[in-house]
């Protein structure tokens, strides 16, 4: 246990100054609303946001009250017990190992946690989903809904899967889909190669042996 707890140490970010706000509501479904936000002028509840992340983009919603749910990988649950530190925000160097260890779950962050310095982008993916979005309480509803650890996979079932799911009905990612087609891309290029090499020694050794049989010939 004792490398693990200095491994976890790695990966504690340090505490933010961010404060609960008091004066939240109950919604018409009974669940307790966030706290009146900033964000929540120019955000609304169900919105679907996009910030960079390492090499691919990643996806949140908006609850309100300045909180977004989102799925997010996270070595620091299989190296640590530490709950509060658990929930402070997961850098990079968390992310990228959660990805290797297959270990995530869904999460609520602040705003800011969740750009991770990034700048916002809302509801792009509504110009290309064939879909409409649904209300945005019911995509809230499933967004909190599905809190907790999940059965993580980068290419069958990450971030963009949450939200897809959640604001659209189906559970797709449009990153990974492309990844797919330029991996299948390079493998056929591979093949090409392959073959072309494999191929070509055979013609060689053809002639090889064909020379060889006519200098016998001749002799």
């Amino acid at each position: 246990m004792f490398p693990l707890h200095l491994i976890s140490l790695l990966f504690i970010a340090p505490p933010t100054d961010h404060e609960e706000e008091n004066g939240s509501e109950n919604r018409t479904d009974g669940t307790r609303a966030p706290a009146p936000s900033k964000y929540d002028s120019i955000l609304q509840r169900g919105d679907l946001l996009e910030v960079p992340r390492t090499l691919f983009t990643h996806f949140g919603i908006y609850l309100g009250g300045g909180k977004v749910a989102h799925l997010i990988p996270d070595i620091l649950p299989v190296v640590s017990g530490d709950e509060s530190a658990i929930r402070e925000m997961v850098t990079n160097n968390r992310l990228i190992l959660g990805v290797i260890a297959k270990c995530a779950s869904v999460r609520v962050d602040s705003v800011e946690d969740f750009a991770y310095g990034s700048e916002i982008i809302v509801n792009e993916m509504d110009k290309v989903c064939s879909r409409p979005p649904l209300d945005g309480d019911e995509v809230g509803r499933r967004a909190e809904k599905l809190r907790g650890s999940v059965a993580y996979s980068l290419l069958w079932y990450n971030c963009e899967h949450y939200v897809m799911y959640c604001r659209y009905g189906t559970c797709m990612s449009f990153q990974t889909s492309q990844v797919g087609v330029i991996a299948v891309v390079l493998f056929e290029l591979w093949a090409c190669v392959f073959w072309s090499f494999i191929l070509g020694w055979f013609c060689d050794c053809i002639s090889v042996c064909s020379t060889l049989g006519h200098h016998q010939y001749e002799h």
